[in-house]
C-alpha cells in the first residue's frame, strides 16, 4: 500500500475539478477521481506526476454511485476531500423538465452530502483532515433563470459553513470555494450558451482551482474567487432578492446574449 496521502476529487474530468486534481497530485497525492464521464485522458494526465491515480465513472447523483466511489478507497484513509461535482439548468423553472431540476438538486445537494458524511466521520475520528466544497457566488443571488441551481448553491456555502463550524475543535476543516463564471463546460452543459453570462468572459479555472487549493492548504473557512465576484458578494449583502433577481435575470434570461 503506498505510503502517500489519498485525495478524492469528484467532478474530475474538465474545469475546476481536473485543475485541482493536478494540483493534489502536484503535491504528491495518491488520487481517486470521480466524474459521471470517461476520465482515461485525464487520469493519464495526472499518473504522470507519479501518483497512483484510480478513475470512477460514477452519478454521484445517485446514492449508488456515492457508494460505488467510496468502495474505492479500499480502506485506505482519505485525507483531503474535494467535492466539487455539480450540475448546472438554465431557463425558465416551467420550462424544465422534473428530472432535469431533480437531477441538480440529488447532483449538487443529495449526493454531496451522501459523500461528506461517511468521509467526514472518519476523518472526524482521526482528527485530520481537509475537505474542500465546491459552493458558488450564484448562492448568493435570487436567480432568475438559474432559480434550482442557484438555490442548491445557497444550501451548499450555508452547509458548508454549518459544518465547518460543527467540526472546528475536531482537527478536521471545511473550506468552501465560492467562484464566479468559470471558463469550463458548465455553461454548455446548463444550455445557457445564448444568455450574456454565457458569453461574457470568465475566469481561468486554473486560476479559481489553486485559489480552492491553497485556502484549504491553510485551513480558511471560505474564499471567493476574484475581486469582480467578491465586489459582487458584497453587493449581494445590501440589495434585496427582488434587486438580485432582476440583476441575475437580465445575465441569465434565455437569448439575452449577443449571438
Amino acid at each position: 500500500m503506498s505510503e502517500r496521502k489519498l485525495a478524492l476529487v469528484t467532478g474530475a474530468s474538465s474545469g475546476i475539478g481536473r485543475e485541482i486534481a493536478q494540483l493534489a497530485a502536484a503535491d504528491g497525492y495518491d488520487l481517486i477521481v470521480a466524474a459521471d464521464e470517461t476520465l482515461v485522458d485525464s487520469a493519464a494526465g495526472l499518473a504522470a506526476n507519479g501518483v497512483d491515480v484510480e478513475s470512477v465513472e460514477a452519478d454521484l447523483s445517485t446514492a449508488a454511485g456515492v457508494e460505488r466511489l467510496l468502495a474505492a478507497a479500499s480502506g485506505r484513509p482519505i485525507d483531503v476531500l474535494v467535492a466539487n461535482a455539480g450540475h448546472g439548468l438554465g431557463r425558465g423553472f416551467l420550462d424544465q423538465d422534473v428530472a432535469e431540476w431533480r437531477h441538480v438538486i440529488d447532483t449538487n445537494i443529495t449526493g454531496t452530502l451522501l459523500l461528506l458524511q461517511p468521509v467526514l466521520k472518519q476523518m472526524a475520528a482521526r482528527g485530520q483532515g481537509k475537505v474542500l466544497i465546491t459552493g458558488s457566488i450564484a448562492g448568493h443571488l435570487a436567480g432568475s433563470f438559474q432559480a434550482v441551481y442557484n438555490g442548491s448553491k445557497a444550501f451548499v456555502d450555508s452547509f458548508a459553513a454549518a459544518i465547518g463550524n460543527e467540526l472546528k475543535d475536531s482537527g478536521v476543516t471545511i473550506t468552501c470555494l465560492k467562484p464566479g463564471p468559470t471558463d469550463t463546460n458548465f455553461f454548455a452543459r446548463a444550455g445557457m450558451l445564448d444568455t450574456k453570462v454565457g458569453q461574457s468572459e470568465k475566469d481561468d479555472p486554473a486560476d479559481v482551482a489553486k485559489t480552492g487549493w491553497d485556502a484549504m492548504k491553510d485551513g480558511e473557512h471560505v474564499v471567493v474567487h476574484g475581486l469582480k465576484n467578491k465586489a459582487q458578494v458584497l453587493a449581494s449583502g445590501v440589495l434585496s432578492e427582488a434587486q438580485t433577481a432582476e440583476m441575475h435575470r437580465k445575465q441569465a434570461e434565455p437569448g439575452s446574449g449577443q449571438s
